[in-house]
């Protein structure tokens, strides 16, 4: 891995623990092993550099959901695929990790990868429950953009339930109620 790598890298991992504030470039250069001229070398500062971290996370978190999203199957088993796929349930979400960070958030720069990636997602949901209802798989009158919506907020929800009691379970809780609510009623 080189250098750069590293230190986008370690950015990452120091962002989720620690949000912004905390993650200061000694810790991110102690960490990533990068002395403090390669640090300078590759980035302009903190700031750029936890904006290529943001990024990179966020392409990884977008190429995972879409591996889920539109693999083969319905649309309901590809939603499906989506929510109980693995995950780290109790380190939490790194991208809502960061809307919760006030530095982030409030940066143009920094916070624009955490919107864009969250927007995304919605309408790839949306889009997805829309072929759904199409095909008769939801109920005909579930609309797509709420919906989406309300699947983000379960799984991000989901997260904040399993940190708060330091147990996955209401993760897995969470995302089978939203399952059983996508589930069309009238088709049994």
């Amino acid at each position: 891995m080189s250098t750069r790598d590293r230190l986008v890298e370690t950015t990452r991992e120091l962002l989720w623990e620690r949000g912004y504030v905390g993650t200061s470039p000694r810790a991110i250069q102690q960490r990533s092993g990068a002395g403090q001229g390669s640090m300078y070398h590759h980035f302009a500062g903190k700031g750029e550099l936890a904006r290529a971290a943001i990024e990179r996370g966020a392409a990884e978190l977008r190429a995972a959901a879409e591996a889920q999203l539109s693999g083969a199957g319905t649309a309901s088993e590809r939603i499906t695929g989506y929510l109980r796929r693995e995950r780290d349930v109790l380190r939490g979400c790194p991208m809502g990790r960061l809307t919760q960070d006030p530095e982030v958030v409030a940066s143009a720069e920094l916070g624009a990868p955490v919107r864009e990636t969250f927007a995304w997602l919605r309408e790839r949901l949306a889009a997805l429950i829309a072929e759904g209802v199409a095909g008769g798989e939801f109920a005909a009158g579930l609309d797509p953009d709420a919906t989406a919506a309300a699947v983000v907020a379960t799984v991000q929800g989901g997260y904040v339930l399993a940190r708060a009691a330091g147990d996955p379970a209401p993760f897995g809780q969470a995302i089978d109620g939203i399952l059983g609510l996508l589930e069309r009623k009238d088709a049994r």
